[in-house]
């Protein structure tokens, strides 16, 4: 049984029936979701001054929920929105078309490149809401995230039990995530990995950034050669914790950056890769495994074809790439003479 809806009046008081999707979670996230368009500062207030009820009892932030208990939300008034008129159907077709694995714990896709993760941010509609409307009558969350630019692995579940079972997993490290990516000029080792801690900042105008800081949280990458190329490699990249940007800020810190990002790369070296036919961030998130409940899984992406084509044209094409790599280590040993 899904979670239930029964208004005592239009816009008015809301009697809510939790059901197993929600069985387990915080009263405060649920509302986020009940009640869309709903300012967190909002929610939390109606919370605070006991307005939110569960069995009559008046409810706290951290309160949790279990199914088939009934949820009083009061009145809340919302800004009009213009109605959505839904993604375009060949967005959503794109995104089932790319599902890799299902069972009735999860659904996991191959997501394509440009596609983000969730909506927000000037993007009405991610991998999740494409799913949802391709599937209105099922109940998927977002287990985890992939930048707009990485394609590859991105696992969505579809029951509670799954969903707080893969969370608690990726907090406790118990889940291994590896990426493909290909790193500027050529690391002294083909073996190495890059432990440092990083820490999290938001622009004014909302963009996300990274640096490594002794302030920021313990991250540690592991990474392996996998192909030579002409001023770049082709790594694996293993994360031995999951933050924010961490393989670009690793990548970056020890002076290797990512072909093709615009955060974190170099400028010149973006600018000869995308002249070769690279026009995104080369990222991808290619394998991820962990055990839930007894049961293993595994689920693997190859690498997309944009990128398998760049690297055949890097191969022939790419001296251009090994001279500028070779100029700009030179110029920066001379700048630090």
């Amino acid at each position: 049984m899904q979670t239930a809806t029964s208004p005592d009046a239009p816009h008015g008081v809301r009697q809510v029936e939790i059901g197993p999707e929600r069985d387990g979670q915080r009263i405060d996230n649920a509302l986020m979701t009940l009640l869309k368009g709903v300012p967190k500062s909002m929610i939390y207030r109606i919370l605070r001054t006991g307005q939110v009820r569960v069995n009559g009892k008046r409810a706290k932030p951290d309160t949790r929920l279990a199914a088939g208990d009934m949820l009083r939300i009061p009145p809340v008034r919302t800004a009009e929105k213009a109605p959505d008129k839904g993604p375009a159907p060949a967005l959503v077709s794109a995104v089932t078309e790319s599902i890799i694995f299902e069972d009735k714990h999860f659904l996991v896709i191959d997501k394509p490149t440009g596609v983000a993760s969730h909506g927000g941010s000037g993007v009405s509609h991610g991998a999740i809401e494409l799913l949802r409307a391709a599937r209105p009558n099922e109940h998927l969350e977002l287990v985890h995230r992939l930048d707009r630019d990485t394609s590859g692995v991105l696992v969505f579940a579809k029951t509670r039990a799954g969903l707080t079972g893969l969370q608690a997993a990726i907090r406790d490290n118990a889940v291994t995530k590896q990426y493909l990516c290909l790193m500027d000029g050529h690391p002294g080792k083909a073996k190495f990995s890059v432990n440092a801690p990083l820490l999290k900042s938001v622009l004014q105008g909302g963009e996300r950034m990274v640096r490594v800081s002794d302030n920021g949280k313990p991250s540690l990458t592991f990474f392996q050669e996998m192909e030579h190329y002409p001023g770049a490699r082709l790594m694996q990249a293993t994360l031995g914790t999951g933050r924010t940007h961490q393989i670009r800020v690793h990548a970056a810190h020890i002076g290797h950056p990512l072909a093709g990002d615009p955060k974190y790369g170099n400028k010149e070296m973006n600018k000869a890769f995308k002249d070769l036919g690279l026009n995104r961030l080369f990222l991808h998130a290619s394998h991820m495994s962990f055990e839930l409940d007894g049961r293993s899984y595994s689920f693997s992406a190859p690498l997309t074809d944009d990128l398998k084509d760049f690297l055949d044209v890097l191969a022939v094409k790419g001296n251009k790439i090994r001279r500028l790599w070779e100029r700009l280590q030179e110029e920066a040993r001379t700048d630090s003479e």
